[in-house]
């Protein structure tokens, strides 16, 4: 099998990052010279771009799970993106959805734990808050916002 079978191979699951795909041809005993002329030839295709794997990776994980900025930071990272390849998907986003995002999380547990006592309930909201990478300022406000439209 050529290289740029088994990248395609790779490539028809789910997008992947370059970064991936080297490592995955890499795994497969192909020579570098190979790797990278199939990289370059899959990012002249279109089939290999990391600004829209990041870009997509973000709308895809904000749409089933709000996180923080911080934890698609991490996540991102953890795929092997370059820097600014991160910072530029993360700068797409408006300013807002970092709030939006936290007071949706809050009143959400807020919601599942109202059997409770209030200061195991707060406690209990801001550890999963904090879980998805919110910071302590962004998840007590969050909390103080479910809290008051409770009552």
């Amino acid at each position: 099998m050529s290289p740029m079978d088994a990248a395609l191979s790779f490539l028809t699951s789910r997008m992947r990052t370059v970064r991936e795909v080297e490592e995955k041809l890499d795994d497969l005993q192909y020579g570098e010279g190979d790797i990278l002329a199939t990289v370059e030839r899959l990012k002249e295709l279109n089939l290999l771009n990391d600004a829209e794997y990041a870009r997509e990776f973000v709308r895809s994980r904000l749409a089933t799970k709000p996180v923080s900025r911080q934890k698609l930071y991490l996540d991102l990272r953890a795929h092997k993106l370059p820097e600014e390849v991160i910072e530029a998907a993360l700068n797409e986003l408006p300013k807002e959805t970092e709030g939006d995002n936290a007071r949706e999380v809050a009143k959400k547990f807020w919601r599942q734990m109202s059997g409770l006592e209030e200061p195991v309930r707060r406690e209990r909201v801001l550890r999963r808050l904090m879980s998805r990478g919110f910071s302590t300022e962004a998840s007590l406000a969050a909390i103080r916002e479910a809290a008051e439209e409770e009552d």
